[in-house]
């Protein structure tokens, strides 16, 4: 999920919506454009919600039925490597996997399964004050073996892969300082695994944390981007994963907008425009005949329980504009480039408001109830 990783900023109260703001895209640096006409994999846009049953499956058809409702075609859920392989190497749980898989298949609805989160097995070798929630395995064979595992048995079911999320955060890479070219060697073996499994699958690579710190806790999203072409990325995915929280700023604000001002966080990663600066980066680098996809997008409610997160906290209703404006501005202005656009959440049934700061970034709480923001959704043209 988002991570604010710079100052905390005070919460000041709402404003009203303000009016669209009239705008124009960054402008791509064409004379390094190859001359291939984009894949399109993907709708451009296609609509994606990110749901979250894995342990409450009892509420997954009714979250089925609301992203039916939207009118949106693309959903998203983790499949943690840890809860399918957990025990030990080749015995697997498919229990789970399978009635998503089969859910989403009776809705009519593309699936996209993010894979990351090793089991214990697989990094039993280091130190327990080394190991953490989310690391990659001491042999990234190991990886490899479960990405072709998963894919052979979903072969034609699982629409696309995302491979591991977040590396450019050390908390997402075991608590390392986070390294482009470790990722991409993991990235390698679980798309070639992929590919020889299920060769029509989709593999996107890991949606990126947008940030500038640069720290061993954490690389900016730019720069890790660009290390992983030179480490030879490329070959590897067949659609950009990024991520693209609004923060505070309107989603038609350009970038140099919002690093010009201090309400909106004085930096270019705190728009959701940003996604023009990860662009542009896929074009110098030759490979703008590749689709984006945005991995998590939204605006988080504003909150006094997660304290990270309140000095970008919206209204409810400007989250549903917000969000309903985002898409506007993509399919205005981002095609036939941009791919899937995924919003966050379709809340999980366990979480509450203290506990999960997903709960405040939800478009659907965790009984179903839907926010003004479903409702937008719903509603906006497609």
């Amino acid at each position: 999920m988002f991570v604010l990783l710079l100052l905390l900023f005070g919460c000041t109260e709402q404003a009203p919506i303000p009016t669209p703001i009239p705008t124009t895209p960054t402008p791509l640096p064409t004379a390094l454009m190859d001359e291939r006409p984009v894949k399109a994999l993907f709708a451009s846009p296609a609509y994606g919600i990110h749901i979250s049953q894995w342990w409450q499956l009892d509420a997954l058809e009714r979250d089925l039925n609301l992203t039916n409702e939207m009118g949106f075609d693309w959903v998203k859920q983790t499949f943690s490597w840890r809860d399918i392989e957990g025990h030990t190497k080749g015995e697997y749980d498919w229990f789970r996997p399978d009635a998503i898989v089969t859910a989403a298949e009776e809705a009519g609805l593309n699936l996209i399964v993010r894979i990351d989160q090793q089991p214990l097995w697989s990094v039993r070798a280091l130190p327990d004050a080394e190991i953490t929630p989310n690391q990659p395995p001491v042999d990234y064979r190991d990886f490899g073996d479960f990405c072709g595992t998963l894919a052979a048995r979903y072969k034609g079911r699982v629409a696309a892969y995302q491979v591991w999320n977040e590396p450019n955060l050390g908390r997402e890479w075991g608590g390392k300082p986070p390294s482009p070219a470790e990722y991409t060697a993991l990235l390698k073996i679980c798309y070639e695994a992929i590919k020889a499994a299920d060769p029509e699958a989709i593999v996107i690579s890991a949606g990126l944390a947008p940030t500038g710190t640069s720290s061993p806790e954490a690389m900016p999203d730019m720069e890790f981007l660009q290390g992983m072409y030179e480490a030879g990325g490329a070959a590897y995915f067949d659609v950009l994963g990024v991520h693209a929280p609004g923060y505070k700023a309107p989603p038609e604000m350009s970038a140099e907008e919002v690093a010009a001002h201090g309400e909106y966080g004085n930096g270019r990663w705190f728009a959701f425009r940003h996604v023009e600066d990860m662009r542009a980066i896929m074009v110098a680098n030759g490979d703008s005949h590749k689709q984006v996809a945005i991995m998590e997008m939204g605006w988080i409610l504003h909150q006094d329980e997660h304290p990270d997160y309140t000095w970008h906290g919206v209204t409810e209703t400007e989250q549903a504009e917000y969000l309903v404006r985002a898409y506007q501005y993509a399919q205005e202005h981002w095609r036939p480039w941009i791919g899937v656009m995924t919003t966050v959440y379709m809340a999980d049934a366990d979480w509450t408001p203290a506990d999960h700061e997903q709960w405040w970034w939800s478009i659907v709480l965790p009984d179903g109830t839907p926010r003004e923001a479903f409702a937008a959704l719903r509603d906006m043209e497609k």
